[in-house]
C-alpha cells in the first residue's frame, strides 16, 4: 500500500474514552507532527455502534459509520487504529486490515493476550506494522523498550504494577485504613473502577498484561490462560497492618520470570509483600509501574499513567506516528517468530512467605506449629506472637521456599488441634 502524497488517511475503530481522546491529540498534534515527519495525519473515518450517542469530542460531519468492516476494506484508508476491545469482531477485522495491507494500531490486550502471535506473524507475512503500546500500561512506553531497545538483553524478570485500579484500593487500605469494601466503593464512585470490577481485582486484567509482556520479553508464546490469578479481594485490613509493621507494602503483582537455565516461564498475578525500600513499594494510587531484570542492564522501571484517555491515547498516536512514518518508507518493524513456551506452574514457583495462624495459647504449641514447618522442608526466618491467652495469633515469614511445600505445610497445620484458623497466605518479593 502506498500513501498519497504526505496524507495519512485513519481509520478508527471505536471512539469511546481512547478513541475520542485520539481524535482529540491528532486534531491538536496534526500540524507538530507535519512539521517533525513531513506526514498530515487526517481521522477520516470513525466505527461506532451508535451514531447518536453524545460524545466527548466533536467529530466532523460525515465520518461516523456504524459498519467497521467498510473502514478495513477502504481502499482510502491507510491506517486503521482498533480501541473498541474484545476478541471479536476485533481479530476478524485486525486480520482483514493486515491482509489489505494497512498497518493496525491497537490497544486491546484481551485481543492480544490470547492470539496475539497469530496476528503479529500475520503482520510479518504482510509486511505490515501491528503496533501495541497502549495495551500494557496506557501511556508507559515499556512495549517499545522491551521489543527494540532491549530485544538483544537477556531478560530474567519482568514484574510490576499493571492494574491501578487494585492499586488505588491498596493505597487508601494501607494510608486511610480502610477496608477493601469501603475503598472498592471509592474506586467505583471515582470510576477507578467499573461496576463489576471483577476482572479488575481477581486479576485477570494484569494476567493479561503479563501475558503480553512476557510474550515480547522472551520470544515465547504466553497466553492469557498460561497466567496464574490471584486477585485482591482477601486482603484485610490485618494483613495490610502486619506487612506495615514488619516494613512493608501489600500490591498487587504481576510477575513473568524466564529461568536461564530450563528456559521455563513462570506467569503469575498475586497480592506481595514489598519491601519499603523497593522502588515498587512507593507507586500510589492510580498509577502503574513496571521493573524490568536484566543480565547485562541491571534494573530499570518504568512509571506512569497505566489508564486513562489522554494517557492511553497519547500511547496510540505514538504508535500511530511510527507505522505511518513507516508506511511512507515502504518499511515495518517485525517481532521476528516466537517459539513454544514451556510453562512452569505456581507449585514450582519460590518465594518468601508470611503466613499467619489464630493458635491456642498454651504450652507446646508453638514446637507443634515449627514441627510442621520443619516436615516439609520450610525454614522460618521470622517469627512473632500477636495477643495472649486464651488466644493468640503466630505470625512466620520463611526463608525461600517452594509453593508446594508451603500449601503442604498449610493444609497440615489446617489439621492440628491447636490451630484454630490459619490465615491468609502472603508471598514476600522484591527483597
Amino acid at each position: 500500500m502506498t500513501l498519497q502524497g504526505n496524507l495519512v488517511r485513519i481509520g478508527v475503530l471505536g471512539c469511546g474514552n481512547v478513541g475520542a481522546a485520539l481524535v482529540q491529540l491528532i486534531d491538536a498534534q496534526s500540524d507538530a507532527i507535519a512539521a517533525r515527519t513531513g506526514l498530515r495525519l487526517q481521522v477520516s473515518t470513525v466505527a461506532v455502534r451508535n451514531l447518536s450517542r453524545d460524545r466527548s469530542v466533536n467529530v466532523a460531519t460525515g465520518i461516523l459509520t456504524r459498519d467497521a468492516h467498510a473502514v478495513v476494506n477502504d481502499p482510502d484508508i491507510d491506517l486503521v487504529v482498533e480501541v473498541i476491545g474484545g476478541i471479536e469482531p476485533a481479530r476478524e477485522l485486525i486480520s482483514t486490515a493486515i491482509a489489505n495491507g494497512k498497518p493496525v494500531v491497537t490497544a486491546n490486550k484481551e485481543l492480544l493476550a490470547n492470539v496475539g502471535t497469530e496476528l503479529y506473524a500475520a503482520a510479518d507475512a504482510a509486511g505490515v506494522d501491528l503496533l501495541f503500546e497502549a495495551a500494557v500500561a496506557g501511556g508507559i512506553p515499556l512495549i517499545r523498550a522491551l521489543r527494540e531497545s532491549l530485544r538483544g538483553e537477556p531478560i530474567r524478570r519482568v514484574m510490576g504494577i499493571v492494574n491501578g485500579t487494585t492499586n488505588f484500593i491498596l493505597t487508601k487500605m494501607t494510608e486511610e485504613g480502610a477496608d477493601y469494601g469501603s475503598a472498592l466503593a471509592e474506586a467505583q464512585a471515582l470510576g477507578f473502577a467499573e461496576r463489576d470490577p471483577t476482572a479488575d481485582v481477581e486479576g485477570f486484567d494484569a494476567g493479561a498484561k503479563v501475558a503480553i509482556m512476557a510474550t515480547i520479553a522472551f520470544g515465547v508464546k504466553v497466553v492469557a490462560g498460561d497466567v496464574y490469578h490471584e486477585g485482591i479481594s482477601r486482603v484485610t485490613a490485618h494483613d495490610i497492618a502486619v506487612a506495615k509493621r514488619l516494613g512493608y507494602v501489600v500490591k498487587l503483582l504481576g510477575i513473568a520470570e524466564q529461568d536461564a537455565g530450563s528456559g521455563e516461564v513462570a506467569v503469575r498475578v498475586h497480592p506481595a509483600m514489598v519491601p519499603l525500600t523497593h522502588p515498587l513499594a512507593s507507586v500510589r494510587e492510580s498509577y502503574n509501574a513496571v521493573f524490568i531484570e536484566g543480565a547485562a542492564v541491571g534494573s530499570l522501571m518504568f512509571y506512569g499513567r497505566g489508564a486513562g484517555g489522554m494517557p492511553t491515547a497519547s500511547a496510540v498516536l505514538g504508535d500511530v506516528i511510527d507505522a505511518a512514518v513507516n508506511l511512507s518508507k515502504g518499511t515495518a518493524g517485525s517481532l521476528g517468530s516466537f517459539g513454544r513456551a514451556t510453562i512452569r506452574p505456581i507449585d514450582e514457583t519460590s518465594a518468601e512467605y508470611l503466613l499467619s495462624l489464630d493458635v491456642a495459647d498454651r504450652p507446646g504449641v508453638l514446637h507443634a506449629v515449627t514441627g510442621v514447618f520443619a516436615r516439609h522442608g520450610v525454614s522460618i526466618r521470622a517469627a512473632e506472637q500477636e495477643g495472649n491467652a486464651p488466644d493468640a495469633r503466630l505470625v512466620f515469614i520463611t526463608h525461600e521456599a517452594k509453593e508446594s511445600s508451603v500449601q503442604a505445610t498449610m493444609r497440615e497445620l489446617r489439621g492440628l488441634d491447636v490451630v484454630r484458623n490459619v490465615g491468609g497466605l502472603m508471598r514476600v518479593i522484591g527483597g
